[in-house]
């Protein structure tokens, strides 16, 4: 649906359009677009005679917060998104931490390897995108496994920077999978996007950890809520947008 606002003293008059072309006009202080799961984003109207909208966004769950993602797209285009995250305390920690079970695991010569991150700050990095209780491996091989893997599994006989292994079934099932890095890949596309190693790292992470819950993005729809999600948590790491650097994961 397409909206065009003219401004009437405080008031906005909403023309709408639907997906035939046929219009309907509105008077409107606000504007709400409310999501299938519960988000919505609200416009405030009212203020837009100073030239500005306010949004708002929303989410009718208490366990849950919806954030609001804006990001420059091409010439002057903006992105805009609604995620949805766990309620946060003033501590900056989930008000309901999800338990973690994480295992670390190392192929062949991997062991070591410079630039590999801590079991800290892998586990950190896994929290961080984890909204249910979760039993995570989180494994680093080398170029000859990764390849082995992508080709047994998906038939694609190359290498990929993350392969992500989910066990759970059903939304009921215990979160559950196994996430595979590797690390030539993740190493060489670092240093092609000119992004730290870390923050490399951080981010196949999260992406892998959200795929292990059940995230895709084989749609334009699926691919815009799982980069806005990665972007907000990463952002709430200390990182840079991922996806300024259009180096998108497997």
């Amino acid at each position: 649906m397409t909206v065009n606002t003219n401004i009437k003293n405080a008031a906005a008059s909403l023309i709408l359009f639907d997906a035939d072309g046929r219009a309907r006009k509105t008077q409107a202080h606000a504007l709400r677009v409310q999501l299938a799961d519960g988000r919505s984003l609200t416009v405030d109207l009212s203020q837009a005679a100073d030239g500005v909208l306010a949004l708002l966004a929303e989410h009718t769950d208490d366990r849950q917060q919806a954030g609001l993602l804006v990001r420059p797209d091409n010439h002057d285009a903006l992105s805009v998104a609604v995620t949805a995250t766990p309620l946060v305390t003033t501590t900056g920690t989930p008000a309901t931490p999800p338990e973690l079970d994480l295992a670390l695991q190392y192929g062949n010569g991997m062991r070591g390897r410079r630039g590999l991150p801590t079991q800290r700050k892998v586990q950190t990095w896994v929290k961080s995108a984890l909204y249910a209780d979760a039993a995570l491996t989180v494994r680093f091989v080398g170029e000859e496994e990764g390849r082995g893997l992508n080709r047994s599994y998906r038939g694609k006989d190359y290498a990929t920077n993350v392969l992500t292994f989910a066990y759970a079934e059903h939304e009921s099932d215990p979160v559950s999978g196994d996430i595979v890095l590797c690390c030539p890949v993740v190493e060489r596309e670092a240093r092609e996007q000119k992004k730290p190693l870390e923050a490399h790292y951080a981010h196949l992470i999260v992406h892998g950890v959200l795929h292990a819950q059940g995230y895709e993005h084989e749609d334009d729809a699926e691919a815009e809520e799982m980069e806005a999600i990665e972007t907000e948590t990463l952002q709430a790491l200390g990182f840079a947008d991922p996806y300024l650097v259009r180096g998108k994961a497997a």
